[in-house]
């Protein structure tokens, strides 16, 4: 990642509140769920492409 530059007058400052558990775990879950979602959908995609190379060549 490259530097950033900051503009006359703005400053790049983050001043992060800590998570509490409740929400730690509420992004952990969500991440898992989105982990799964996307591995399904990977495998839904090979499996069309599987299909429609198997057809071509068949």
């Amino acid at each position: 990642m490259g530097y950033i530059k900051e503009p006359a007058g703005i400053d790049f400052v983050i001043n992060g509140k800590p998570l509490t558990d409740t929400q730690k775990q509420t992004i952990s879950e969500f991440i898992k769920a989105e982990k799964k979602r996307l591995a399904k959908v990977k495998t839904l995609n090979l499996n069309d492409k599987n299909i429609q190379v198997n057809t071509a060549n068949g």
